[in-house]
């Protein structure tokens, strides 16, 4: 079913390019934003994203396989983490990984691609803390720009 749905959006969408904004929270409060252009293009079993942060830019990418995705992203997780999918979770895909904190329980990520109403797309990441606290990592509000594809 997982595979399925992938195989659905990722049909659909397969060669396409979007652009718009992201938004990168570092205050643990979750009060103040950092705002940059942002790029994200869907292949058959790949999405890629470009983000900024203090000038330099940052890429990302999910190789989708029967589980879930590997994720990795220059600036928030440089090294290739193992997602799993979440079952019945809203949206395009979710997938979830779990992280070492540098003392104290294993953190939570989620990362989720969404389809507005309007036809854009939001890629939103969500850090969770060891006692189920959700905070606001990043979110990318794209529109599509190869309308022909």
């Amino acid at each position: 079913m997982k595979m399925k749905m992938l195989q659905s959006w990722a049909n659909e969408f397969q060669g396409s390019q979007w652009q718009g904004e992201a938004e990168l929270w570092l205050d643990p409060n979750g009060n103040d934003v950092n705002v940059s252009d942002c790029i994200l293009a869907i292949e058959s079993r790949v999405l890629t994203y470009t983000w900024a942060y203090a000038g330099e830019t940052k890429m990302g990418s999910f190789i989708f396989n029967d589980d879930g995705a590997t994720w990795t992203d220059s600036w928030h997780q440089p090294e290739p983490v193992r997602c799993q999918y979440l079952t019945n979770a809203w949206g395009l895909f979710t997938v979830e990984h779990t992280y070492a904190a540098p003392s104290g329980p294993d953190w939570g990520w989620r990362s989720q691609l969404s389809q507005r109403p309007d036809g854009s797309l939001v890629l939103q990441m969500t850090n969770i803390a060891p006692w189920g606290e959700e905070g606001r990592a990043v979110r990318m509000i794209v529109q599509r720009t190869n309308l022909n594809t």
